[in-house]
């Protein structure tokens, strides 16, 4: 399940690419669109600007903006920063996983088959594609 941190953290990402630019967008601002708590955003901005997808400006005229054209940020890329791994289990999760069932387990290609489906529905969306169907919706 996506916590609201990692939903946030997407319509963070999306209001910074429908109202960024080359100027820095004030966190208020951000928070009073998007109807969450400013306080609740800095916790965000900051998890975000250290996975280096977000740049933060402070003082006058202050505020964050991508580091990226909005078309090539991965929707799994900005989830996983905030959630950490999408792995159904922890065999997957980490490679280095040394699990004694690993080559008699039942379930490892059925949970190796959910996990590609994951991986690969949240990093084939891209976050200018949430722009576009914010258009329309």
């Amino acid at each position: 399940m996506i916590s609201t941190k990692g939903r946030y953290a997407l319509r963070v990402m999306i209001d910074l690419a429908e109202h960024g630019g080359e100027k820095p967008v004030p966190l208020k601002d951000i928070a009073e669109r998007q109807e969450i708590s400013k306080k609740y955003l800095e916790i965000i901005v900051k998890e975000l600007v250290k996975g280096k997808l977000i740049a933060g400006a402070s003082g006058k005229g202050g505020g964050y903006k991508l580091c990226r054209p909005p078309e090539t940020y991965t929707v799994g890329e900005i989830i996983e920063l905030m959630e950490g791994t999408l792995s159904p289990v922890a065999c997957l999760a980490d490679p280095d996983s040394k699990c004694p069932r690993k080559e008699i387990c039942q379930t490892l290609p059925l949970w190796t088959e959910f996990d590609g489906l994951v991986h690969d529905f949240f990093y084939g969306k891209h976050l200018s594609e949430l722009l576009a169907s914010a258009d329309h919706g």
